[in-house]
């Protein structure tokens, strides 16, 4: 789930984390502090002359007060903030995917929805996949621990331990490349711009599954 209108910026330049773009921008300053160890609750553009804008997305979904409860390690809720803006965040089911899409925060704001072939984004970047078994950019309603070992290398990951106390297809919920993709162009497989409930597709690779996608 992406900005809505962003499927050319991001072809041409890559899917970047939030800290990878500010390096990207030479964003350094206060401003920097600001965006990359503090709840965001707004979305923020920056712009640098020579490439197009690029817009980071906000953090409604966490609070500071539920982070300080929650959190494991020692760890503040600046460390968990630089923490995320460190990784680029997949969606490994639809049930999530539309979960977000029809957040209060998000439901009726247009969205560009990216659908990855996952067996050539892990087989290209195994080496800094991460996966969770919890969606690590919120604390709404009940909370769950989550620390240093939140993300954890793919051969790390107890998967059917997961299984035994999920459905299948629940066992993880995030996959997360550090620092980002810049090659997501070789991965994306279909590209759909999303209002409300309904979906349009702007871009499909050829010879995929019609059926594919959000």
């Amino acid at each position: 789930m992406a900005e809505n209108g962003s499927w050319p910026s991001i072809r041409d330049h890559g899917l970047l984390s939030t800290s990878a773009l500010l390096n990207r921008f030479e964003i350094n300053d206060a401003d920097r502090a600001a965006i990359e160890r503090e709840r965001r609750a707004q979305c923020y553009t920056i712009s640098k002359e020579g490439i197009p804008d690029a817009v980071i997305r906000d953090q409604k979904p966490m609070s500071d007060e539920a982070l300080k409860k929650c959190l494991r390690d020692g760890l503040t809720p600046g460390d968990w903030y630089r923490i995320l803006n460190a990784r680029t965040f997949f969606w490994l089911s639809k049930t999530r995917l539309r979960r977000l899409l029809g957040a209060r925060a998000y439901r009726h704001r247009p969205q560009t929805v990216l659908t990855i072939d996952t067996r050539s984004l892990v087989e290209v970047h195994f080496n800094r996949i991460e996966l969770s078994s919890i969606n690590s950019g919120s604390t709404i309603f009940n909370p769950v621990p989550r620390g240093r070992r939140t993300f954890l290398p793919i051969h790390e990951y107890d998967f059917e331990g997961w299984c035994k106390k999920r459905r299948r297809e629940d066992a993880v919920a995030e996959l997360v490349v550090r620092e980002g993709v810049p090659d997501i162009k070789d991965h994306v497989i279909a590209v759909h711009d999303w209002s409300g409930k309904a979906t349009i597709e702007t871009w499909r690779r050829d010879g995929v599954d019609a059926t594919i996608g959000p």
